[in-house]
C-alpha cells in the first residue's frame, strides 16, 4: 500500500485529471502532473506541475524519482513514457493494454475476438475502398485508426466516392470503414480492475450522442436486466483479457437486442461522471486506490442519476444562467476550469438525482433548457 502523503504522477492535463486530482487529494495524496499546455484544468489543482511533452526525458525522470505510482488521463499519452517510467515506479494502466485501445485496427480486432463488432473492413490504401467493400459498408463510418476522439478523425460517408475523399482528407493514414448500424441504443459500463486481478463493475450507463460527442448519460440504463448483465460481464472480460489494471470503459451498441462493442477507453469516461455524486466511490476515487494500491470502493448506485456535458456553445449568448441549476438542490455543476470556451469543447457538466431515471432525465433537460443565456434562447447567435 502506497500510504497518503505520497506522490502520485499523472500525464495529462485535461478535465479527467483534474478530477482524478481532487480524488487523490481527498485522500491525502499529492499530485504531479506533466502536460505541454501553459495552463490546463488538472494543473490548476495539481499540488505541483510540470510543463513538457509527455516524452520529454527531464520531466519523466522527475515523475519517476518522486512518485510512488503513476497514471494517465487519456489513451493518447505515448505508451514509451508509460513503458520509460515502469523501470522506476509503479505505472497504471499498463502500456501494453493501452496501446490496444490507441489503435483502433487493433482494437476492433481485440473487441472482435473477445466480446463482439458490428461489420467493419480494415483501410490501409485507398484501393482497399473497392466496389464490393462499398456494397457491403456503405454507408458507413470512416475512422482513423489513431488519434481520434469526440468526433475528431472520423466521417460519415454515404458512398464511395465519399469515402474515397475522407479518407484523402485524413491523409490517407489507415482507418477503419464501419457500417451504420440501426441502434436501439448506447450503453457503456465502468470498471475498476487493481493489480490483483480484483474487479468492480458500475452500474450500466444509457448514453445519447450529438456530433460524435456524448450529451446525455442515463443511469442506471433502461433495458433488460439480462441485458445490463451482459454488458457488465463482457466489459470484466475485456479488462481481464488485457490484463488491466486502471479504471476502463467499453461502449457498446445495442442493435436488434444484440450487443457488440464500440470501442475502449483505457481510463475514466465521460459517461461515468456521474459516479461522483450518484455513487459509494466514484471513477477517480477508484483509480486514486488503484494507483495507491488500496483496496477497490464501493460502486454502488445511491440513487438514479442523469449526467449533460456542457459544451462550449452554450457560453456563445454569454455566461450560462447557473442561478437555475443551482437552485435545484439535487443538480450538481461541475466546471472544469477552462478559460477559452469553443463549440464542441467539454467545458464542464451537471448530474441530476432523482428517484427514477425518467425523473432525473426529465429534470436534467429542463435544466439545460434554462441555462441558456437569454440571446440565445432569442435564436441570436
Amino acid at each position: 500500500m502506497i500510504a497518503p502523503g505520497a506522490w502520485l504522477g499523472l500525464l495529462g492535463g485535461g478535465q479527467l485529471g483534474r478530477m482524478f486530482s481532487m480524488a487523490a487529494q481527498s485522500m491525502g495524496y499529492r499530485v504531479m502532473v506533466v502536460d505541454p499546455g501553459a495552463y490546463s484544468p488538472a494543473g490548476d489543482v495539481a499540488d505541483a506541475r510540470l510543463q513538457a511533452d509527455y516524452l520529454d526525458a527531464e520531466a519523466l525522470a522527475r515523475l519517476a524519482r518522486d512518485c510512488a505510482a503513476v497514471t494517465t488521463e487519456f489513451e493518447n499519452v505515448p505508451a514509451q513514457a508509460l513503458r520509460s517510467l515502469a523501470r522506476d515506479c509503479f505505472v497504471s494502466p499498463a502500456a501494453e493494454a493501452v496501446a490496444v485501445a490507441q489503435d483502433r485496427i487493433r482494437e476492433k480486432q481485440f473487441l472482435a475476438d473477445v466480446v463482439g463488432v458490428g461489420d467493419y473492413a480494415i483501410v490501409q490504401a485507398e484501393a482497399d475502398l473497392g466496389r464490393k467493400l462499398a456494397d457491403r459498408l456503405l454507408p458507413g463510418v470512416l475512422k482513423r485508426s489513431r488519434f481520434g476522439y469526440d468526433g475528431k478523425g472520423q466521417a460519415r460517408v454515404a458512398d464511395r466516392g465519399e469515402a474515397i475523399a475522407a479518407f484523402r482528407a485524413m491523409g490517407s493514414e489507415p482507418c477503419v470503414l464501419e457500417r451504420l448500424l440501426d441502434l436501439e441504443c448506447e450503453l457503456s459500463v465502468v470498471v475498476a480492475r487493481d493489480d490483483r486481478g480484483h474487479c468492480v463493475a458500475y452500474p450500466v450507463t444509457e448514453n445519447r450522442h450529438e456530433r460524435g460527442i456524448l450529451d446525455v448519460s442515463i443511469v442506471p440504463a433502461r433495458v433488460s436486466p439480462d441485458l445490463a448483465a451482459q454488458a457488465q460481464a463482457a466489459t470484466r472480460t475485456v479488462a481481464e483479457r488485457l490484463a488491466y489494471v486502471g479504471v476502463l470503459c467499453v461502449e457498446f451498441f445495442v442493435v436488434a437486442g444484440r450487443l457488440l462493442a464500440n470501442e475502449i477507453a483505457p481510463r475514466p469516461h465521460n459517461s461515468g461522471h456521474y459516479t461522483i455524486d450518484a455513487c459509494v466511490t466514484s471513477q477517480f476515487e477508484q483509480q486514486a486506490r488503484i494507483l495507491a494500491r488500496l483496496p477497490l470502493g464501493d460502486p454502488s448506485l445511491h440513487c438514479p442519476a442523469v449526467m449533460v456535458n456542457l459544451l462550449g456553445e452554450l457560453w456563445g449568448g454569454g455566461e450560462p444562467r447557473w442561478d437555475h441549476l443551482l437552485r435545484n438542490p439535487r443538480a450538481k455543476l461541475h466546471l472544469y476550469g477552462k478559460r477559452e470556451p469553443r463549440i464542441g469543447r467539454k467545458m464542464g457538466h451537471f448530474t441530476v438525482l432523482a428517484d427514477s431515471a425518467e425523473a432525473a432525465l426529465r429534470q436534467a433537460l429542463d435544466l439545460r433548457a434554462a441555462l441558456v443565456p437569454p440571446v440565445l434562447a432569442a435564436g441570436v447567435t
